[in-house]
């Protein structure tokens, strides 16, 4: 059988070239398709109305502006890193490590709450336990997997994957038999606004946290250096994978708006289940057992992208350099795995999250600037700036993508509520501060 391969100029890497493009792309998809589509449905109708679709569609088209950013960085420098490494690249070591630092926040974060998402509802369908239990159990478990290896942490993201989109594709088959018998309201699919906003405001407020559900593709930058011939494979796994995403999540918000009224959606800590309640055909547990699925398969993905974001970092020398060490036979960064398992462990042990949680579309939309700028910048680089394995057959986007993608962020940011553009600040104030730390260590 024939494999895909490396090509002969490919940079040299400690850590080990498994991912072919099937793999990356089902990592990419697996990481959107993650556990927040789940719960997200019914918030995004609180902001935008019945019609679900459109702040989806809105955000799927915001998101591949910048996801294209990305394919150009990612493919010019295969590395670990991936935003901190761009952003220090184009604007230096002191960017580059609040950059890193905001994703590296976002992604703890973000395991930590799926750590204790993982434990509440759905899990309860099955057994009932005490919720730190479950945490240390569950990340325990993700951190020993991740440190198998790149190639069995996405092999056991393929076949969460494939889980995860059976019960989305569920609930599109179960919203489409309920509007064939009658139980369904087309109509409530064009009813775009609430009694506060206009159908733009409205799009746009949905589209924030519609937005949200689209960005585990940056997290697939960290791995294009454990990834096989990245400047062909990168560019068509991303973007399949995200055209994929935007397909399923258009037609799952218009089969849970058709078939449940807004108001009972937008009620639910689980809107999905709803549609599953409403179609009365599908055992409540079989879907709440995909759901745990859903959620673990992205802390997974998210927990790989904060090690080996933590990992290059420290080879930057941004973060403590024992956060480089590798298993020898398993090439896989250990000392960042354990590091930001036990900082999302004591995240989740304290339970404090949900403050810092409603901070990660911000923090997010900071990088999301910072990576589409910097591939401007990075087109006017010289000998100073470019790295060993920039090359000329890299993939490349028209200037007008990157400047939209940055004013999206712009605009996105417009939107996001000022008690938690508060939040956010400081916590890049703290990431600042480190960050001078850092950059006069590394001028030292």
């Amino acid at each position: 059988m024939q494999t895909e391969q490396s090509p002969p100029d490919a940079p040299a890497t400690p850590l080990k070239r498994a991912l072919t493009t099937p793999l990356l792309y089902f990592f990419i998809l697996g990481d959107v398709l993650g556990a927040g589509v789940y719960v997200l449905i019914g918030q995004v109708a609180a902001k935008s109305g019945g019609a679900v679709w459109v702040p989806l569609v809105v955000a799927l088209g915001l998101a591949l502006l910048t996801a294209a950013s990305y394919a150009e960085l990612a493919t010019k420098y295969p590395r670990s890193g991936g935003a901190s490494y761009y952003a220090t690249l184009a604007y230096g070591p002191f960017a580059g490590f609040v950059t890193g630092f905001c994703m590296l926040a976002a992604g703890i974060v973000s395991v930590a709450a799926l750590a204790r998402g993982f434990a509440g509802t759905y899990l309860t369908a099955f057994v009932t336990l005490p919720a730190a239990l479950v945490a240390v159990l569950f990340l325990t478990v993700l951190a020993l997997l991740n440190a198998r290896g790149i190639s069995e942490s996405t092999r056991a993201n393929v076949v969460a994957t494939v889980i995860e989109a059976s019960g989305l594709c569920l609930i599109i088959g179960l919203g489409v038999w309920l509007v064939v018998r009658g139980d369904g309201d087309l109509g409530r699919l064009t009813q775009l606004g609430t009694p506060e906003k206009g159908p733009v405001s409205a799009a746009l407020s949905g589209a924030v946290l519609a937005y949200y559900s689209f960005v585990g593709f940056e997290t697939s930058v960290n791995v294009a250096e454990e990834t096989r011939n990245p400047r062909r494979a990168y560019p068509r796994a991303l973007f399949g994978a995200l055209a994929m995403a935007g397909f399923v999540y258009a037609a799952v918000g218009a089969a849970a708006s058709a078939t449940v009224p807004t108001s009972i959606l937008t009620g639910s800590d689980g809107p999905l289940l709803e549609v599953v309640r409403a179609a009365g055909a599908v055992p409540e547990w079989l879907f709440s057992a995909i759901a745990l699925v859903a959620v673990a398969n992205g802390a997974l993905l998210t927990g790989i992208m904060c090690s080996r974001l933590a990992f290059g970092m420290a080879r930057e020398r941004l973060l403590p350099a024992f956060l480089t060490r590798v298993l020898p036979r398993r090439r896989t960064p250990w000392a960042a795995i354990a590091a930001t398992t036990a900082l999302s462990l004591l995240l989740a042990l304290t339970g404090d999250i949900e403050t810092l949680a409603a901070t990660l579309v911000a923090l997010l939309l900071v990088v999301f600037f910072t990576v589409n700028t910097a591939v401007l910048v990075l087109r006017r680089d010289g000998s100073g700036n470019r790295s060993a394995e920039g090359a000329d057959d890299h993939f490349k986007v028209p200037a007008v993508i990157p400047v939209l993608g940055a004013l999206s962020c712009v605009l996105l940011a417009t939107q996001v509520e000022g008690a938690v553009w508060v939040r956010g600040l400081v916590l890049l104030a703290v990431g600042a501060a480190l960050g001078l730390v850092a950059a006069r260590r590394g001028s030292s």
